[in-house]
């Protein structure tokens, strides 16, 4: 996640409440000036961002408990994993498991491995779309032809907005939902039609809310990804190399990191086993 100057909603909003600020959910410049307070008194960079590393340190999830609830009818270790994998991860698996049909110690470990691949270790909950201008020729050359990606350089809110635009259920550019849309979560949930699907799931209204995706619902939603799209299928057929490549190319449309995925599923499904 990332919280800066202009941003709003309600997580600006517990921000805010939490800092003592009055609470309207803008991030103006009383806002950063107390954030930077904030970080320079508790030993962090004082940039004014609330990035995963502040908000984690303003807002700590509690550490799990050795009677973990582990869902009806699921034999998965998950209290294996302590020590292996980020605590605030562990937390949510259960209610992912319940709702996305995570039912055998195989398909969590193809699960986290590729979460974990995805969102570097657990870190990046949010798209990166800080891109240069050689950035944007080089991922996104067709949105960028002649001299345009001058004009888009190192503005995630425009980049999104062009890249995504008129396209997976988002408004075109002028609407700004490519951005609002954009990925998030440890899978990076993108586009308006998944943010719509996903958000039946939850009791949150997750369109008037998109930040929850990155914030409450990072596993979540790729747990809802993985059932959407019958990544299990896939994941049932084994522990082999192939079926950790297969279930790469699902996710990745490629085998980008593969070394590394393979690398972490291994590692978690001997601990599941």
């Amino acid at each position: 996640m990332l919280l800066k100057k202009g941003s709003e909603g309600n997580d600006v909003k517990k921000l805010q409440k939490f800092l003592k600020l009055k609470d309207d959910g803008d991030f103006g410049d009383k806002t950063v000036d107390a954030v930077k307070k904030w970080q320079k008194e508790n030993g962090l960079k004082d940039d004014g961002f609330v990035g995963i590393i502040t908000w984690e340190k303003m807002f700590p999830v509690h550490i799990i408990k050795e009677d973990v609830v582990i869902p009806k009818n699921s034999l998965l270790n998950i209290e294996k994993l302590k020590g292996h994998i980020p605590d605030r991860v562990i937390v949510q698996i259960p209610e992912a498991a319940e709702k996305f049909n995570i039912t055998t110690n195989l398909r969590l470990a193809h699960f986290l491995a590729q979460c974990s691949h995805e969102s570097g270790g657990f870190k990046v909950v949010s798209e990166n779309l800080n891109y240069s201008v050689h950035g944007l020729k080089k991922i996104f050359s067709k949105y960028f032809p002649g001299n345009l990606a001058e004009s888009y350089a190192k503005n995630p809110e425009k980049i999104a907005s062009k890249v995504y635009g008129s396209r997976m259920g988002n408004g075109d550019e002028s609407t700004k939902e490519g951005f609002k849309f954009r990925g998030r979560g440890y899978i990076q949930l993108t586009g308006k039609d998944n943010y719509s699907l996903f958000d039946k799931f939850v009791d949150d209204d997750i369109l008037s809310n998109p930040d929850l995706i990155s914030t409450k619902y990072p596993l979540a939603s790729a747990g809802w990804f993985f059932n959407y799209n019958n990544l299990w299928k896939i994941c049932d057929k084994g522990a082999d190399d192939a079926t950790v490549t297969a279930v790469t190319k699902r996710v990745n449309g490629g085998t980008i990191g593969l070394d590394h995925r393979l690398k972490e599923f291994k590692k978690i499904y001997s601990l599941l086993s």
